[in-house]
């Protein structure tokens, strides 16, 4: 059975407006949504697009850090993405249905050994045009320090590399936490 709904009378709308007034209610300036976005400043987009052009252009033999990162803990999941990079895209990549194209284990190499095979990696990915690659770095503790070295270095290289547009922990057939997803930059052909 359905009620219809009788519109209120004047009384109820006076003592409706009343009692917002009373409350402190305040009429809106204007009836349009604020998404708390900012506007996109087609400036800063040239800007940004440009920088990326002259990122890709340059030599980037050696361009990670040997210095100090922060140390990660075996099983903390790693996660970075530019900031203009679409939500979809970052959360595909983070189910694991971005299908990666090849991949690299840095198991068994030294510090050295392990940033210089993973800088020609990229540089090779990207010459091959590829999308996203996966990098085993593992999770086992260094024998000279107290937390996961390759782990802590790879999550801070590949966030100074330029063509890294985003990257997360696998999920647990390709590695879980002992392996990430590296989502390559598009590069001109």
């Amino acid at each position: 059975m359905t009620r219809r709904s009788h519109p209120p009378n004047d009384d109820d709308i006076s003592a409706f407006r009343q009692a917002l007034e009373a409350a402190g209610v305040r009429r809106i300036d204007r009836n349009q949504a604020d998404p708390g976005k900012p506007k996109r400043n087609t400036a800063n987009q040239a800007v940004r697009r440009q920088a990326a052009v002259e990122s890709q252009s340059l030599q980037t033999t050696g361009r990670t850090s040997d210095g100090r990162v922060e140390a990660v803990r075996p099983s903390e999941y790693l996660e970075f993405s530019v900031p203009d990079l679409p939500w979809r895209t970052l959360s595909q990549l983070k189910r694991g249905q971005t299908t990666w194209q090849a991949g690299l284990d840095l198991h068994g190499y030294t510090l050295e050994e392990a940033r210089t095979q993973l800088e020609s990696f990229l540089r090779d990915a990207t010459a091959q045009h590829m999308r996203c690659v996966l990098i085993v770095h593992g999770k086992a503790w260094g024998t000279t320090a107290d937390y996961p070295v390759l782990k802590s270095h790879t999550n801070a290289w590949l966030r100074e590399w330029p063509g890294v547009l985003a990257f997360c922990s696998a999920i647990e057939i390709d590695g879980g936490t002992g392996a990430v997803y590296v989502l390559l930059r598009k590069s001109a052909r």
